[in-house]
């Protein structure tokens, strides 16, 4: 399985940091501009994406805790430029979160796995890294939210079958929180004292993604056989028309995600920047981006959408 998850990882990491927030990743930086080493704990991590993502924005002396239960995926980490070192554990988050990993970290991040995982572990991560004091970066977390060009009629309901099969899911985590991860992780983190702002990351997958597309379909189509099987003779058709779309090259899909910023109030004195990165962050910024108030209850979720390893 470490092979096959390795290469769509790689498959989707491009479109993950086209799509991720750079105004969110700015607050992040600004918290730590005066701080050497900054000590980061990477939850989830795979092959190392999150840290090739931030390694070139935050301050170069940095010390990173990669985490993840696959030995294989952790293998292809590595430190992606000098200033920067990487230490690795093999670890089974499911099964415990060792207080000793989060101690005297400043940063605690993971990319694409707040919906895998369950209410109650998000509320567990928050009250750890409440105690170690760290702030928290959450990227890519999907908010149950898609659209396809050109559209199929069994589009919304297709959409629908994921979502609930994402809700009856367990990766280890318990129950998946699903689409409202992103909720369930800013009321996690506002109940353990933090401040939080969010802003959207979207998947535009235009139709030179052919590869992408086809494989994300593909795990849309599976995820809702498996939670609808007497919705198979729909589900299949569905299918084949949709992959004829991506074939004939005329298939925009946008996956809808949201990246979540959470901080203690102690952090604002770090800087003269990182107050004004912050007040920013109550209000809209340039581009596709629009951070949401801080302490708006209305966080938007997200996640890249279901891929079957």
């Amino acid at each position: 399985m470490g092979d096959s998850l390795s290469s769509w990882l790689a498959l989707r990491e491009p479109a993950d940091s086209r799509a991720r927030s750079t105004a969110l990743t700015r607050v992040v930086a600004d918290l730590f501009r005066e701080h050497r080493p900054v000590r980061i704990l990477d939850l989830g991590s795979g092959t190392g994406s999150n840290l090739r993502y931030l390694a070139g924005h935050l301050p170069m002396a940095q010390r990173w805790l990669l985490v993840d239960r696959d030995p294989v995926l952790l293998a292809e980490a590595a430190a992606p430029t000098t200033g920067c070192l990487v230490e690795t554990r093999c670890l089974d988050l499911g099964e415990s979160l060792p207080p000793e990993i989060f101690a005297g970290r400043d940063l605690v991040t993971a990319s694409a796995l707040l919906d895998l995982v369950s209410p109650e572990w998000l509320g567990a991560i928050a009250r750890e890294c409440r105690e170690s004091g760290a702030a928290v970066l959450f990227a890519l977390t999907y908010n149950g939210r898609s659209q396809c060009t050109p559209e199929e009629p069994e589009d919304d309901e297709v959409r629908e079958l994921m979502n609930r099969h994402q809700r009856a899911s367990n990766h280890g985590f318990g129950l998946a929180a699903g689409p409202e991860a992103g909720e369930y992780a800013a009321q996690s983190f506002r109940e353990a004292g933090y401040r939080v702002g969010c802003a959207p990351s979207e998947w535009v997958l235009a139709p030179e993604a052919r590869e992408l597309q086809r494989e994300l379909i593909e795990g849309w189509a599976e995820a809702a056989r498996e939670i609808a099987p007497d919705r198979a003779a729909i589900i299949g058709p569905w299918l084949e028309r949709r992959l004829a779309h991506v074939e004939a090259n005329r298939s925009r899909v946008t996956v809808c995600h949201e990246d979540l910023v959470a901080w203690l109030p102690d952090h604002e004195g770090n800087s003269r920047e990182t107050v004004r990165s912050l007040s920013a962050a109550a209000g809209p910024v340039s581009g596709r981006e629009a951070i949401q108030p801080l302490d708006d209850h209305r966080a938007v979720s997200t996640r890249q959408a279901i891929r079957r390893a």
